[in-house]
Formats: structure tokens, C-alpha cells, sequence
């Protein structure tokens, strides 16, 4: 498969030259922090953390994904198939949790327009959930056709941050048009997820996030001019700078990592055990009902007695619909006990950390978003998991 012969060769360029250091902004499951153009405030006391108890052997699980990305950006529009009026609600790349109540939402409307009071939910990951959730608070009678329920959805298996924009579309797609309607999404999804702070579980909550590096010189995830390939569109810094600010400077000497330089920035981040928990708890009580089914091709849908159906398959609407426009990014996380006292990600030499209560999360993210592109395989890495645990973990220790 080309992708797998993609990766192979990506990885091992990769873990042969992790001494590179990059500043990342975007996990392999999603992006990961927002680029902050205020200020930064004046030099902060020592920071103090707790400090990781992270070594391979504590890992429990090694988990893999494969997130969406369309060139052109998720697919919203309606179509007839089979006598069935078809929302289609898929391709978010890395950003499908974060944007799923906006591109909820339209959806929804679009749904509700039609006039059917009865509607069909096809997929139960994070976009048909949430859209679930939205056309019962609409009025309509919802009803979630599915092969899999969480945890075992491909998002169950996300990073679980609130990254908007990760592989959301290539740069020369994000039109003036398509740059509104991703904001009205990602500002809508944002405001939601306030309602879910403080809850028992700690579904949503805030963290700081340190982007640690071995030079003064901060290294971006761009491609070299050189690089033919296109460009990704990164739209939190541009639209969405104001929503998650804390930028803080840290020099070598004044934290616990050693002669490196250190920046915060706030992340909001998502315990999707809990989270997921809560959101089929509310969709159950609120009458929603749920069918274990399998559609291989649109003829399927004939047997489903609604006639507007939203689509929200996300990967799976590639074998579906046959939609070739859906490339496969693939994510692995290296799971970790978890660790009550440890409140903080982490960013260093291209891996990323997240402090999620169901387990902490480490996971290798490449130089560039390019870093699991077109490979489809979901066997899990072993090597990769244990080099995403050593690295954060060796911050802890005399660089």
C-alpha cells in the first residue's frame, strides 16, 4: 500500500534525527496548542511542576486512528440517495471533537429544513454524537445507526485536545468563504464546551501547555520553501488568537527542565472517557435510540425508516460512498497510567504529552503535518510508543 510505504519511510527519517528540536502546534491525532500574537508578560517566577512518573513499562495501552482530511475541508452539503435526503456531516481531519458542535449545528439546520421530524444519525464518534445531541435539542426524534459505540469509535482513540484547525484543509482551499464558516464552527464548538467545565469527571477542562525546546529559537511545524507539497491552512492563530491567551517565557534556570527555554500557552483539553460517557448518557435520556448496523454501499439505506439521514461516517465514508476525496492521517498514542497531580501538557522534539485523566497520553507528531499522512495502517508501533514516552519523560532528567 503506498501509504504504509509512506510511513515506514517518514518514520524512520524521523526517529533517526530525534534530536531535532520543533516547537509543534499540532498533534498526529490533532493540533495542539494556539500560536498566542500578544505580548508576552514580563518573566514569571520559577515554574515549579510536578514531575512525570512516565517510563515504558507503565504503558497500558498503544492505540491508533485514522483521521478524515479532505483537501477542499469537511463535507457539509445534502444530496438525494436512494429516496433518502442525505446530510452529509464528515471530513474533519484532526478537528473533528473540536469543531463537532458547529458542524453540528449546521447540519442540523439543514436537517430540520427538509421538515422530517423523525431523523437517522449514521456513525457515533464524535460528529454523529454531538449531531445527535443537536437534533433532539431541535425537536426531532433521533435515532444513531452504527457498527461501532464508543469506546470503540475511531474518535475514542483521538488525543483529546481542542485543536480547530488541524488538517482541516490545504492552505489554497481556505477561501474567504470557507475561513468564515470554519470560524462560526470553531467559536460555536468553543462556547459549548464551557458548559462542560466542572463537572463530576472532569469531561472538559483547562490546562497549560509548555512547548519545550533545546534553543533560544523557537522551530515552527512548516515545510521547507523547497517542499513541493502543499501546505496545510492554520486559521487558530489568525481567527481565534483572542480565545486561549497565557503566553509565558520561561529561560534556562527558571523551570525543571534543564539548560532549555520554555513557553506556556493555555489548551483545553477533553477526558474522553468521561466526556463520551456523558454525552451517550444525555442522547439515551432525551429518548435517543440506537441501532448496531453496517452499511456497505447507499443501496443500504433503503432499509432505514427515516427519510432524512445525516451522514457522519467520518473515514468510513470512503468505503461507503466510494468518496476518494478522504485520505487517511494516522495517530498512535502510547496510553500511560494515569497521574491525579499532573495538571500540564507538554511539547518537546516532535512528541507530544496530555495529561487526560483516562490515562495519559504521549504521542510522536513529526516535524510536519504531513507526519502520518495517506497511511491507513492501524497496527500499533511499539517502537514508536516507547520513543514518545522516553522523550517527554527525559525532560525530567539532567539534559
Amino acid at each position: 500500500m503506498p501509504g504504509c510505504a509512506t510511513r515506514a519511510i517518514g518514520r524512520r527519517q524521523f526517529l533517526a534525527a530525534t534530536g531535532a528540536t520543533l516547537l509543534g502546534t499540532t498533534l498526529g491525532g490533532c493540533s495542539f496548542g494556539l500560536r498566542n500574537s500578544a505580548p508576552l508578560a514580563p518573566p514569571a517566577p520559577r515554574l515549579e511542576l510536578p514531575p512525570l512518573n512516565a517510563s515504558p513499562d507503565r504503558i497500558t495501552a498503544i492505540t491508533v486512528c485514522t483521521r478524515p482530511f479532505r483537501a477542499q475541508g469537511p463535507r457539509l452539503d445534502v444530496e438525494q440517495i436512494q429516496g433518502k435526503t442525505v446530510v452529509h456531516n464528515y471530513g474533519h481531519g484532526g478537528s473533528g471533537w473540536s469543531l463537532s458542535w458547529g458542524s453540528g449545528e449546521i447540519a442540523v439546520e439543514k436537517a430540520m429544513a427538509i421538515g422530517e421530524r423523525e431523523v437517522a444519525v449514521i456513525g457515533c464518534g464524535a460528529i454523529g454524537l454531538t449531531t445527535a445531541l443537536l437534533l433532539q435539542r431541535a425537536g426531532a426524534g433521533v435515532t444513531i445507526y452504527t457498527k461501532e459505540l464508543p469506546p470503540d469509535t475511531r474518535s475514542s482513540l483521538a488525543t483529546g485536545v481542542f485543536t480547530p484547525d488541524s488538517r482541516i484543509c490545504f492552505d489554497e482551499y481556505a477561501t474567504a468563504a470557507f475561513r468564515q464558516l470554519w470560524e462560526q464552527m470553531a467559536r460555536r464548538s468553543f462556547a459549548a464546551y464551557q458548559s462542560f467545565l466542572g463537572l463530576p469527571g472532569t469531561p472538559v477542562e483547562f490546562i497549560d501547555n509548555y512547548f519545550v525546546t533545546d534553543t533560544a529559537e523557537p522551530a515552527h511545524r512548516s515545510l521547507p520553501a523547497s517542499d513541493p507539497r502543499p501546505r496545510f491552512a492554520h486559521l487558530q492563530h489568525e481567527l481565534l488568537g483572542e480565545l486561549l491567551s497565557g503566553a509565558q517565557e520561561y529561560a534556562p534556570g527558571s523551570h525543571p527542565f534543564g539548560p532549555r527555554y520554555v513557553r506556556r500557552g493555555l489548551q483545553l483539553m477533553f477526558n474522553l472517557a468521561a466526556y463520551q460517557h456523558l454525552l451517550m448518557s444525555d442522547f439515551l435520556e432525551a429518548g435517543g435510540r440506537i441501532r448496531i448496523d453496517e452499511f456497505h454501499a447507499p443501496a443500504d439505506f433503503v432499509r432505514m425508516r427515516e427519510k432524512t439521514l445525516v451522514n457522519a461516517t467520518g473515514y468510513g465514508a470512503r468505503a461507503l460512498l466510494g468518496d476518494q476525496s478522504l485520505v487517511p492521517v494516522r495517530g498512535q498514542l502510547a496510553r500511560v497510567i494515569p497521574q491525579p497531580d499532573i495538571h500540564y501538557g507538554l511539547i518537546h522534539r516532535g512528541v507530544a504529552f496530555v495529561p487526560r485523566r483516562d490515562g495519559l497520553v504521549f504521542q510522536v507528531i513529526g516535524d510536519s503535518d504531513y507526519y502520518g499522512f495517506d497511511d491507513a495502517s492501524v497496527i500499533p508501533d511499539r517502537a514508536e510508543a516507547e520513543l514518545a514516552v522516553r522523550t517527554i519523560a527525559g525532560l525530567f532528567s539532567p539534559a
